[in-house]
Parts: C-alpha cells; structure tokens; sequence
C-alpha cells in the first residue's frame, strides 16, 4: 500500500489512494488537485523529500466543494459579575478524494 504526505492549504495530510480526506476549503471552482508529495511511504521503503519528493505526484479530485464542520460554541462568563458571551463558529472544507500517487 503506497502512502504520501502531502500539503493542501498549508497544513499536511497521510494520503492513500481511494481515500477520501477533508482539507480546509480550496478555491471556488477547483474540481481537481494535483500536489506534490512531501514523504512516500512504499511497503518497506521510505523517500523524504527535500523539500518534496521528486517525480511524485498526487492526483486528487473534488467530490464535495464545500462542507460544513461542527458547530464550536465559545463561551464566555464571569459569575457575579453579569457576564455572559455566547458565541458560534462552523469550519467550512472541502472533500477531496485520492486518485492516484505516482
């Protein structure tokens, strides 16, 4: 099973062909990815890069462009004091799916 880590948006993520992973939201209108790799895991062998492998490349395809995480509430409260802050927030990504690694 051939593994990579690969960089998408600035964060890095383990890779596997056919998996599907949920990065942080890409551009409007992406409908495909193709990255390099920045480690390959192959079996027994391992290749870091530097800073990337080359001859490596990751294919990805778009299957969801937009999706919204868990609702996070921040609170903020201070007793006998009068005090009280609610706050929300929803991450949004986008879902991609591995194509290939070669």
């Amino acid at each position: 099973m051939k593994q990579a880590v690969i960089l998408v948006g600035g964060k890095q993520y383990i890779a596997t062909e056919g998996e599907t992973l949920r990065v942080d939201l890409l551009p409007e209108g992406t409908k495909e990815l193709e990255t390099d790799a920045l480690l390959v895991i192959d079996a027994d062998k391992t290749t870091v890069g530097t800073p990337t492998v080359k001859g490596v490349k990751v294919k990805a395809k778009v299957v969801e462009p937009e999706i919204k995480g868990d609702k996070v509430r921040v609170i903020r409260y201070h007793s006998k004091k009068r005090v009280h802050k609610e706050n929300g927030h929803r991450q949004r990504y986008s879902e991609i799916k591995i194509e290939s690694i070669k």
